[in-house]
């Protein structure tokens, strides 16, 4: 009987820009995706009884819905034709439904943690291939670098190196539903990739002026708080702020860990927000 724990990391959205909406009900998208390192904890257990079990504590999910993560593990074992027992258990450190990619870093990091204990040699291609079928943010996590996603999230780019900044990531505990957000968003520009700037940023500056969010334009206005955190973040010395992706989870820029950290501790006074300084991977 084998056991690992493998870290799940949180991504954020540097910019995420609407293109249009597709026949099969999916957006076209362009986005800057950086993951930070604020983890989920991913117990992955081969071996004993046969089936999948996937152990959550504290997120419910509807009587008719399976947890990304035990998709992921079926889909491994249906595509790789191994018949064994897996047990799963998950620490939550990513808040739920925040625009953090959680879940589907959960099933990306099972994915790869699978191929490594049942040393499955699956290229990067068809890993990818597999995490596509789980969620449009899964390949990204499979990726493991810095990306500019085009299409609907899953035809990925390496960025150029990013600069060295620190994050604070703060969610007031509003859990936001992206397909919401998707079927409010109006679109008023057409889908021209070719006409939008290539996220090439060399300073900290530069990182700053690029931010952007065709999302924000919903969850902000139906939830004005969002607006207050990223005020309150630039009044802490963030060089830059940002909702990341759908909501409800804000992040300021900042020149250190140090100084995020600091603000982190101001921030979280008397707010009952959750703050994370995060480095980013």
């Amino acid at each position: 009987m084998l056991k690992k724990t493998f870290l799940a990391p949180a991504k954020i959205n540097l910019c995420l820009h609407v293109l249009g909406r597709l026949e099969n009900g999916y957006h076209e998208l362009a986005m800057a995706m950086q993951r930070v390192d604020l983890c989920d904890d991913i117990q992955i257990q081969v071996g004993g009884l046969s089936g999948v079990r996937v152990i959550c504590a504290g997120v419910e999910l509807p009587p008719d819905e399976e947890n990304i993560v035990a998709r992921a593990t079926r889909l491994f074992l249906e595509e790789t034709h191994i018949n064994v027992g897996i047990d799963i258990e998950i620490n939550k450190r990513i808040p739920v439904a925040a625009g953090l990619g959680g879940g589907s870093s959960d099933a990306a990091t099972v994915l790869l943690g699978l191929s490594e204990m049942l040393e499955v040699d699956l290229s990067s291609k068809q890993l990818l291939k597999m995490g596509s079928r789980l969620g449009a943010d899964v390949p990204f996590f499979i990726f493991q670098q810095p990306a500019w996603a085009t299409g609907i999230g899953t035809t990925l780019e390496p960025l150029p190196v990013l600069p060295e900044v620190a994050y604070l990531l703060i969610n007031p505990g509003i859990a936001v539903s992206t397909a919401d957000v998707y079927r409010s968003l109006q679109l008023t520009k057409g889908g021209e990739l070719a006409n939008l700037p290539r996220f090439s940023v060399v300073t900290r500056d530069d990182l700053c002026a690029a931010l952007h969010n065709d999302l924000e334009s919903v969850t902000l206005q139906r939830f004005p708080l969002i607006e207050e955190i990223k005020q309150r973040l630039l009044a802490h010395g963030a060089s830059g702020a940002l909702m990341s992706g759908s909501g409800a989870t804000v992040f300021g820029v900042y020149s250190d860990f140090t100084a995020a950290s600091r603000a982190a501790d101001e921030l979280a006074a008397g707010t009952g927000w959750l703050v994370y300084p995060v480095h980013p991977i």
